[in-house]
């Protein structure tokens, strides 16, 4: 290989993006948990159906850290009844530098709420099971299918728009 193409090849790959991502820390935001119809609730065959609401709020600190909050409400019902109402919300310090506005929006929509995941189904699980209710374990969430699907429905709903701005 001639030194021309070495230096091609080595300016190619320092033309990549490189961007810088890490953790920082993890706290608890807020955390609730109720059990409005104990103990009478703990006499009932336990059957429930459970229903978990995901949000994710981003807040930029300064120009290298952000705050992103992932927050898992949890509702357990026995027939019309609550059984228990848990509330969570786990948020992450990250350092997330020299990446294109887009990616950023897509780490801190999929990858942080991905990291930040563990923690929550696990203080969820540790409230359930202290409230005197069979272990709950939560099963992953497939983040990128949620913001993929977010994306779409934005697109959707902006073409709709544009359509009937239309005149002819």
């Amino acid at each position: 290989m001639t030194e021309k193409d070495n230096t091609q090849a080595g300016s190619a790959s320092t033309d990549k993006p490189t961007g810088k991502f890490v953790l920082q820390k993890v706290y608890v935001k807020d955390i609730s948990f109720e059990t409005p119809n104990a103990p009478d609730i703990f006499l009932e065959k336990w059957n429930p159906k459970v229903d978990m609401n995901l949000s994710n709020e981003t807040r930029i600190i300064n120009d290298d850290l952000t705050e992103v909050s992932l927050g898992i409400t949890i509702t357990a019902k026995i027939s019309d009844k609550t059984a228990y109402l848990v509330e969570v919300k786990i948020a992450g310090i990250f350092m997330i530098q020299e990446f294109p506005p887009g990616i950023i929006e897509q780490i801190t929509a999929t990858t942080c709420p991905n990291m930040l995941f563990p923690f929550a189904r696990e203080l969820i699980c540790d409230l359930v099971t202290r409230g005197g209710f069979p272990q709950l374990l939560l099963a992953p969430v497939n983040f990128e299918a949620i913001y993929a699907e977010q994306k779409k429905r934005a697109k959707e709903k902006s073409s709709v728009k544009n359509d009937s701005k239309t005149t002819h």
